[in-house]
């Protein structure tokens, strides 16, 4: 059974920062994009950073400068460190994973086959 969990998230105070993980197990990801989306109440879920199996990361412009997508393979876990947290971060946190072809765009929803339940991140100013 597929499951991705995620941890790390919590209650910090703007400016501060924050490690989330997610751990992967029942597979390993081989050429699979690992993604991180977050929900606020009332809006729609959003990308929020991915990291290729090569490594290469994309960011939302949000994230931009301040967030930080990692994986270990050896692991099979991602991460995402998190910096210089404002309010408006304040989210739930999903990892999703979705195979990396050559039409796949790792910003879109729909290219993830795989979700955790998500880790609450709260910002508080």
């Amino acid at each position: 059974q597929v499951q991705l969990v995620e941890s790390g998230g919590g209650l910090v105070q703007a400016g501060g920062s924050l490690r989330l993980s997610c751990a992967a197990s029942g597979r390993t990801f081989s050429n699979y994009y690992m993604g991180w989306f977050r929900q606020a109440p009332g809006t729609d879920r959003e990308f929020v950073a991915a990291v290729s199996w090569s490594g290469s990361t994309f960011y939302a412009d949000s994230g931009s400068g301040r967030f930080t997508a990692s994986r270990d393979k050896a692991k099979n876990t991602v991460y995402l460190q998190m910096n210089s947290l404002k309010p408006e971060d304040t989210a739930v946190y999903y990892c999703a994973a979705g195979p990396q072809v050559w039409y796949s765009n790792p910003r879109l929803r729909r290219q993830y086959d795989y979700w955790g339940q998500g880790t609450q991140v709260t910002v508080s100013s």
